[in-house]
């Protein structure tokens, strides 16, 4: 359990104010939906997420023991950010 930790509270951390949390509490302003429902759909999008994650570190992890994770993760926040800022100026 204690080895659950770091990954509990690291992962927690991540997601405050990033994002995703962002757009669940825009769902929430949204009248139209029960909060619980939003509730349930945000859950289980971040689960299914993980679920993604977990897999593919797994298949991918004698691969990426050779690349450095930053430089993994600030091409993909990168990539993200342009895919981001051309839908804002596209009209998308």
């Amino acid at each position: 359990m204690q080895q659950l930790i770091p990954i509990f509270l690291t992962v927690f951390l991540a997601e405050l104010g990033d994002k995703t949390q962002l757009a669940t509490v825009l769902f929430a302003t949204d009248k139209q939906h029960h909060p619980f429902l939003i509730f349930l759909a945000a859950a289980a999008a971040l689960v299914a997420s993980t679920a993604l994650a977990v897999a593919l570190g797994t298949m991918a992890e004698k691969y990426l023991t050779m690349i450095p994770l930053k430089l993994v993760a600030g091409i993909g926040f990168i990539l993200i950010g342009s895919w981001t800022i051309w839908g804002h100026y596209s009209g998308a």
